[in-house]
């Protein structure tokens, strides 16, 4: 039994999986909301802490109509429940992963693959930035798994890809082909300085600099920072209707601007979709200049999916695109999005597995 978890800033993701050979569904899954917890071993200790259900077998018919004798050895089993017993745990995590360790990036956690080993007894545990946990998932991705939206020009040699996905923040990952397969590069460059394209992306980058002294992408391409453009316009071109002001004090502010952009019911929330998309767009090229990943670029992250919609009018692609004397390259490039929001859980679990593997050998 192997042990995968996606640990990002808003949901934690574990699934337990008997992985030998290929791709497999979760034996267990189960979601946590992450702020609730002070440490992933409170998390990892509830999931594990839930005995796995058994399987059904030949005779349950019987022993379920009462014919098992009490005291008896059926009786006993299902008083005590065998432990989980997990041979390797592989861990995505939502910051810099250093000597298989991470002090997350939008939680207050200090993550240590040896203490996760030693307290749950795992042989094996390792750490992974999330982008590169979702780059090991995005090689074992199904078609229907996957939308494109530019089908680009790729070359006939193998180049690389790129991974970038907007979520609570902003990962990014550069996949190097190898002359046998992509090698995942981890990478913290969501965090690197905005650069804005237009007058109205210069007004909000000097509007984010009221409130913070560096301006990554990430204050911009992520959940919050979807929040940070709608209050941008909101507090410049005063045209906030009331009753959308009001659910977004309730509600999720993300959610709320992204509803009413897509279904069109109010102009704030469709500009701010506007210049969120553009600019999730121009890091998404920036990415793409930076490692000549001519093979394509993938958009992962919680947000995509939700905004696919919004991805495909164009806005997107002319920020990808918007190279000045590399337009035409840009245009080559293919850009696809990952539908699966458990590509990051499903590259942990393959990891793991090859953990397993390899300590077999």
């Amino acid at each position: 039994m192997i042990l995968a978890g996606d640990i990002g800033g808003t949901k934690t993701n574990l699934a337990l999986y008997e992985w030998t050979n290929g791709r497999v569904e979760p034996v267990r899954e189960d979601s946590f909301h992450s702020a609730d917890y002070k440490t992933l071993e409170d998390i990892v200790e509830e999931f594990l802490s839930t005995p796995l259900a058994k399987p059904a077998i030949e005779g349950d018919e019987e022993q379920e109509s009462g014919d098992s004798a009490p005291g008896s050895d059926t009786e006993a089993d299902e008083a005590t429940p065998e432990p989980i017993r997990v041979a390797a745990a592989c861990f995505g995590v939502a910051g810099p992963v250093i000597d298989n360790r991470c002090r997350t990036t939008n939680l207050p956690w200090v993550i240590e693959g040896a203490t996760l080993a030693e307290r749950f007894a795992i042989p094996q545990v390792r750490l992974l930035n999330d982008l590169e946990a979702t780059a090991h998932g995005l090689l074992l991705l199904t078609p229907d798994e996957i939308v494109v939206l530019n089908a680009g020009a790729p070359p006939k040699k193998k180049q690389a890809l790129a991974l970038i996905a907007a979520g609570t923040g902003l990962g990014e990952c550069i996949l190097c082909w190898d002359g046998t397969r992509y090698r995942p590069m981890p990478s913290e460059g969501g965090h690197t300085d905005f650069a804005p394209n237009s007058d109205t992306e210069i007004e909000l980058l000097r509007h984010l600099r009221g409130s913070y002294l560096h301006v990554s992408y990430e204050r911009i391409v992520s959940g919050p920072g979807l929040h940070a453009v709608y209050e941008y316009l909101r507090d410049t071109k005063k045209n906030e209707p009331t009753w959308l002001a009001e659910k977004i004090k309730v509600g999720n502010p993300a959610a709320e601007i992204a509803e009413a952009g897509l279904k069109g019911q109010a102009e704030i929330a469709k500009q701010a979709l506007d210049l969120f998309a553009t600019i999730y767009g121009a890091e998404a090229g920036n990415l793409a200049l930076k490692a000549l990943t001519l093979d394509g670029v993938y958009v992962a992250g919680g947000i995509a999916p939700k905004l696919l919609t919004k991805l495909q009018d164009g806005s997107f692609m002319r920020g990808f695109t918007n190279k000045g004397r590399y337009k035409r390259l840009m245009t080559q490039i293919p850009v696809k999005v990952v539908m699966n929001d458990k590509t990051a859980l499903l590259g942990a679990a393959s990891m793991a597995a090859q953990l397993t593997s390899s300590h077999s050998s």
